[in-house]
């Protein structure tokens, strides 16, 4: 299957795939203190992170992960990052996003803009039937935004609520939410 990477463009933001290069911007992103509550730690050696992408980029070349930085429509500056990951085959065709990062840069509707790029890229060039995703319990706001686009909350864990999202939903809301994607 040929991958069209140049459609991930919506009104403010667009992705493109991750180069090693971008293993700083991704340690300032994630050793944030403001941008970091909610996820995973990580390395701050840049060298490590460089490496992990190194790696990465193996993932990427199977089509098992894709990984992205988020950049500006205006000025091309990267803005944040996200990731989809844990590709599964069995019961549905379901994958995992997350990593999802946003800085004080980012445009007013980056984050909307973002999410329906994902499902964007998912649904409709990778043909997956759903999402799975989590969300850390504290992360009220996220949790908040998720349910709005019409995710299934299903379980949770002392640390996180586990969601599903199914294509059918992202269908169901493209036309309200269309002109965030330009």
């Amino acid at each position: 299957m040929e991958i069209e990477f140049d459609q991930l463009r919506a009104g403010t933001v667009h992705f493109r795939l991750v180069e090693e290069e971008d293993a700083a911007f991704i340690c300032g992103l994630r050793n944030n203190p403001v941008l970091n509550k909610h996820i995973s730690q990580s390395s701050a050696v840049v060298d490590e992170q460089r490496a992990w992408i190194k790696t990465y980029k193996n993932r990427e070349n199977l089509g098992q992960e894709y990984y992205f930085i988020i950049c500006r429509n205006d000025n091309n500056l990267p803005v944040g990052t996200i990731r989809l990951y844990d590709f599964q085959l069995n019961p549905k065709k379901s994958f995992c996003w997350g990593s999802w990062i946003l800085n004080e840069n980012k445009p007013r509707f980056a984050a909307i803009e973002s999410a329906l790029l994902v499902y964007k890229f998912a649904f409709e060039q990778l043909k997956f039937e759903q999402s799975h995703f989590d969300v850390r319990k504290e992360n009220t706001g996220v949790h908040n935004f998720h349910m709005r686009l019409g995710a299934q909350h299903i379980d949770g864990n002392e640390l996180d609520n586990f969601y599903i999202y199914p294509s059918s939903k992202y269908y169901e809301i493209l036309n309200e939410y269309q002109k965030f994607l330009g």
